[in-house]
């Protein structure tokens, strides 16, 4: 059995059975991905996938738990590279970080500048993505860390924790009626067109749970991954805007004015996953305490000791 034979089939499944885009992934060839697959099987005596002729149609019972077992030893022969990467060069190495737009854009630039100003030699990069890519990464170990508001949480795979909450605003352009209406309503947003984030975005869920349960239907015209992308079209007059409370600054958005919502939508948390599996090198702590401060090398094992699934809150 070679770990080479295991990344094959791991790859594979994880390609939806296509050996195709499996071997193009893996560099090599697609009779030499089919042949070692075969070769596994063989030595391990069970059937890992169901075929139909030349095609892989299925995993079988036993192929999930060889699959399952794959995956954990791929993980601890990458958590066994890193141990000798961080003795060997405590100070060097690369971090890959998975983030979305809003997270990217607003709340990581102070954290990347002060880790690359603490860690000069590691190469930082930052992989931007929705949600669901964010938790894939993180899983499939393409990622070091990912961070985002959705989609984290449950993941049995990954160790999430909380870093911080955050609410909405409400944005207008200067001299709105709006501005003069009194304390904002559900009823009174939904009555204007409105400009928000992508349904699977930055806290987009809390908004539209909240008008379900006022049994409301809001006028969204546009959606949109980018705050900025919805201030440029509140600025144009096109609807009222709904964006993170980190996305608004005053002196950068003139012509524009925020207004608090914490009374009609519940508070978002962004939550960071590393992999339950992977090793953390001194400079993934480092990462992790610069964007939550309160996620301490110690917390982190702490969290990481307590063993099960999904979410470990502090």
């Amino acid at each position: 059995m070679k770990l080479q034979q295991l990344r094959y089939v791991v790859e594979v499944a994880k390609r939806g059975l296509n050996v195709s885009d499996a071997s193009e992934v893996l560099h090599t060839s697609q009779p030499g991905v089919s042949k070692q697959i075969k070769l596994l099987e063989g030595e391990l005596g069970v059937v890992i996938f169901t075929r139909s002729g030349k095609r892989l149609t299925g995993v079988t019972e036993p192929g999930k738990l060889v699959l399952d077992i794959a995956r954990r030893i791929l993980g601890d022969a990458q958590s066994l590279k890193r141990v000798g990467e961080d003795y060997a060069d405590e100070e060097g190495g690369t971090l890959d970080v998975a983030t979305t737009h809003t997270q990217a854009r607003y709340a990581l630039p102070a954290v990347v500048q002060r880790f690359m100003a603490a860690f000069p030699r590691v190469r930082l990069r930052l992989h931007q993505g929705n949600p669901e890519q964010v938790a894939d990464w993180t899983l499939q170990g393409a990622v070091d860390i990912g961070i985002a508001t959705e989609a984290l949480a449950g993941h049995a795979g990954l160790l999430t924790l909380p870093c911080y909450q955050w609410s909405h605003v409400v944005i207008a352009p200067v001299g709105h009626p709006i501005l003069q209406s009194g304390p904002l309503t559900l009823p009174s947003l939904a009555s204007h067109p409105l400009i928000t984030y992508d349904p699977t975005f930055t806290g987009r869920t809390r908004l539209d749970q909240a008008f379900e349960r006022a049994g409301l239907m809001p006028n969204v015209v546009l959606s949109a991954i980018d705050s900025d992308v919805i201030k440029t079209y509140v600025t144009l007059g096109l609807g009222l805007g709904i964006i993170a409370e980190m996305a608004f600054d005053p002196a950068r958005d003139a012509g524009l004015v925020a207004l608090p919502v914490k009374h009609l939508f519940e508070s978002s948390t962004t939550r960071l996953s590393v992999r339950r599996d992977a090793y953390l090198r001194k400079f993934d702590y480092a990462f992790i305490e610069l964007f939550a401060p309160q996620l301490t090398r110690k917390m982190v094992q702490t969290a990481a000791s307590g063993g099960g699934g999904g979410e470990a809150g502090l």
